[in-house]
């Protein structure tokens, strides 16, 4: 049987692409609820997910097939049901871009800070 999607990473020629897709695919409150909803289970199936997310199943099942198509989710079909869990380490490209980010604005914030207590122009 072919693999579902979500069963690998998302093909990307950069992490930072795949920061984009974790991002894009987070900017959804739904969305993130839902993936809130499958990381509190092992597994779940659009259905069930219905229970604790008040939207019809075809919108969760939409909003699945975004998060798996960034990475953030996997699928495995189980008999005549499509059972989703979380990928471990999936959200790693994000958070490094966050990393890299974060340092980059704290050397310059720092450095304006310096300049700016030495009384110089700053040069930013």
């Amino acid at each position: 049987m072919p693999p579902l999607r979500g069963q690998e990473a998302p093909s990307v020629g950069s992490s930072e692409v795949a920061a984009g897709l974790i991002f894009a695919a987070l900017a959804d409150d739904t969305r993130r609820s839902v993936l809130g909803a499958v990381s509190e289970q092992d597994s779940a199936t659009a259905t069930e997910l219905t229970d604790v997310i008040p939207i019809s199943r075809q919108a969760v099942a939409k909003h699945l097939g975004v998060l798996l198509d960034a990475g953030l989710v996997q699928a495995e079909r189980v008999g005549r049901e499509t059972r989703y869990r979380t990928r471990p380490g999936a959200l790693r490209p994000a958070a490094s871009w966050i990393a890299t980010a974060d340092a980059a604005w704290t050397s310059r914030l720092d450095r304006l800070k310096r300049q700016t207590e030495a009384g110089s122009n700053p040069e930013i």
